[in-house]
């Protein structure tokens, strides 16, 4: 064999294994950003949920306050339509 043959071969297979590299590299970023993404959807999205359930459990606890042990209970508030409850539903 020719050492002209290997030594190209040996760079060929040096640049395709740097190349592959580069493309894993890259693929590892944009899996990365597309997770990093869809998490910051999700947490913005527990955030509003949260903060709704909040807002429904002060309107509970004021409507149990205003409620007293000898007074008939009214209806109790209903609660957002933006409310989702699924999770607690079977």
């Amino acid at each position: 064999m020719d050492i002209g043959v290997l030594a190209s071969t040996g760079v060929a297979l040096l640049v395709g294994l740097l190349t592959w590299g580069q493309a894993r590299a890259t693929n590892r970023r944009s899996d990365f950003t597309a997770i990093t993404g869809e998490l910051r959807t999700d947490l913005t999205e527990e955030r509003t949920q949260r903060r709704i359930l909040a807002s429904y459990v002060a309107d509970l606890w004021r409507w149990g306050q205003r409620v007293g042990p000898d007074t008939p209970a009214g209806p109790p508030p209903d609660p957002p339509a933006e409310l989702d409850l699924s999770p607690w539903q079977r």
